[in-house]
């Protein structure tokens, strides 16, 4: 479970100027003594212009010479060459830490890239979470190499390197809330390196224990190293009658803007204390080897995460399970898909969102045709959270509990009269299908204009199908959407700086026998994912 940071502001504070913004501010100040300074030279006698040796003459100097040089950083690229970064301030952090975060300003030719890349640098800084303040000026080079400048860094570490934060929250496939809580220690050794623990349970049973390490520069690597090992345990026997217990590693081998690289490796136990599993189920029980790599591509241009009201968003993630020669390693192969977009209607601040995500997995290796696919790797749709918010593959269906659809079984019957014997396991899907839409708008009420809160529209519809142990034989696209789960509703959203929390009437259109569906009226609470 990931715990969420804040992230540092994109654009943040700098004493590296704006040209255009310093220029009118220049212009609209100098406008009326630039006309006086020209009446004067022609009538004036030479007192009333101030001497240069003067605090007034060397003002009006740089101001003149601040003006001139905004102008031709207006008018056309001024060359300028960088001859020394400078880094104040680090008594702990490694210079070379510092240093490649910022090499970015060393390949700016111009000021303009210059003053784009004094930017860049700064946010850099700042996301490394160990200063809690950095100041990026420019400073003229040495006199003998004109055109020349040093960039000059300022930075204060953090006085207190121990942080940390507790909260609650929901996620796509969650059944219910999990508190969630991490410390963290930076920069101990001065690489900054970010130790943390962090520990979280659910109200449903399920816990999680785990230690990480973060590395923004290691070895040279232009990309930061990070590491999990986690003990993790899942109760999914209320729903498909087994529990989870895994101890694995995790590496972070590439984290760029768009692109995210991980491999995984863990010892998962599936285990039935209730004795009832179903047929399908009893089959996975006990232990099995985890080794995979996952690539993720995400682009998101959305305003908003939690009331996106323009732009688009795509996530694509590939998996492949199996690199382990051990013959207890699963060896499957997975492909999510997501696409969002928003667009604004123009009044009310009302912007329709809608949205189609996919998803297969499927089994590899010898005789794959007649294999099951992993049952934790498998789709499973429904839960309390909103489709607007989960990113990243097929889950969330308004009005369906969680794992409350698709493929099930009835459960192994036992002589106990206090057992419902109608209950049945969902084993999920290997290919899942959703779309939604949803319209949201301002109230009239300026009240809650100022609150954020709003009202939505909605609909969706979903299916799963089987396709592992040739079932890929009897499926058809007719039969998919003969099948498929539909609903709508109407709500008002109550927004958070954390959270989207909703509260909802609900109305199944179509769903099936078995499915675990009703309409009426439910409150969501929905993080971003």
């Amino acid at each position: 479970m990931a715990i969420p940071m804040d992230k540092p502001d994109p654009n943040p504070p700098t004493q590296v100027p704006d040209p255009e913004e310093e220029e009118d501010e220049l212009e609209e100040e100098l406008t009326d003594d630039d006309e006086d300074v020209e009446e004067e030279e022609e009538d004036d006698d030479e007192s009333t212009v101030p001497r240069p040796g003067t605090r007034e003459g060397r003002s009006s100097a740089e101001r003149l010479k601040a003006q001139s040089l905004f102008r031709r950083m207006r008018a056309a690229p001024v060359p300028v060459r960088v001859h020394d970064v400078i880094v104040r301030g680090n008594g702990k952090t490694k210079d070379h830490v510092i240093e490649a975060e910022v090499e970015v300003v060393r390949h700016a030719k111009t000021l303009q890239e210059l003053l784009e890349a004094s930017r860049v640098a700064n946010f850099n800084l700042q996301a490394l979470e160990i200063f809690d303040s950095v100041n990026i000026t420019l400073d003229s080079g040495p006199p003998e190499l004109p055109g020349s400048t040093n960039v000059v860094i300022d930075v204060v570490e953090s006085k207190n390197p121990l942080s940390g934060q507790i909260g609650a929250y929901t996620k796509a496939q969650a059944r219910s809330a999990s508190v969630e809580a991490s410390l963290k220690y930076k920069n101990i050794f001065g690489y900054g390196d970010i130790w943390d623990g962090s520990l979280a349970y659910g109200c449903d049973n399920s816990a999680e224990v785990s230690l990480g390490l973060f590395l923004p520069r290691f070895k040279g690597y232009s990309t930061p190293l990070t590491s999990r090992l986690y003990l993790l345990t899942q109760d999914w026997l209320k729903f498909s009658s087994y529990k989870e217990r895994s101890l694995g590693l995790s590496l972070g081998l590439l984290s760029r803007e768009y692109h995210d690289l991980v491999y995984t490796v863990a010892w998962r136990n599936l285990i039935d204390p209730s004795q009832m599993a179903s047929r399908s189920v009893r089959r996975q029980l006990g232990h099995n080897l985890l080794s995979t790599l996952k690539y993720t591509f995400k682009y998101d241009q959305r305003n908003s995460f939690l009331r996106p009201t323009r732009g688009y968003a795509f996530v694509s993630t590939s998996q492949i399970g199996g690199l382990a020669p051990d013959s207890r390693t699963l060896r499957f192969l997975r492909q999510d898909i997501d696409l969002r977009y928003a667009v604004p209607l123009g009044f009310y601040r009302a912007a329709l969102n809608f949205g189609v995500s996919g998803g297969i997995v499927f089994p590899w290796g010898s005789g794959y045709q007649t294999k099951p696919s992993s049952l934790p790797e498998r789709f499973f749709l429904g839960g309390n959270s909103s489709p607007v918010c989960s990113l990243g593959g097929p889950s969330a269906l308004w009005g369906f509990k969680t794992r409350g659809l698709g493929p099930n079984e009835p459960r192994r019957e036992l002589h106990d009269e206090s057992i419902d014997p109608s209950e049945r396991d969902f084993v999920g899907g290997d290919f899942a299908v959703t779309a939604f839409a949803d319209l949201s708008f301002d109230f009239p009420l300026r009240w809650f204009r100022d609150r954020g809160i709003h009202g939505h529209v909605f609909a969706c519809a979903g299916n799963l199908g089987k396709l592992s142990e040739n079932e890929f034989r009897n499926f058809t696209a007719p039969k998919f959407l003969e099948t498929s789960r539909t609903s709508v509703g109407v709500g008002i959203v109550l927004p958070t700086n954390l959270f989207r929390m909703e509260l909802n009437y609900c109305h199944i259109l179509r769903k099936q026998e078995q499915d675990r569906a009703k309409s009426g009226f439910f409150m969501n609470f929905s993080a971003p994912s």
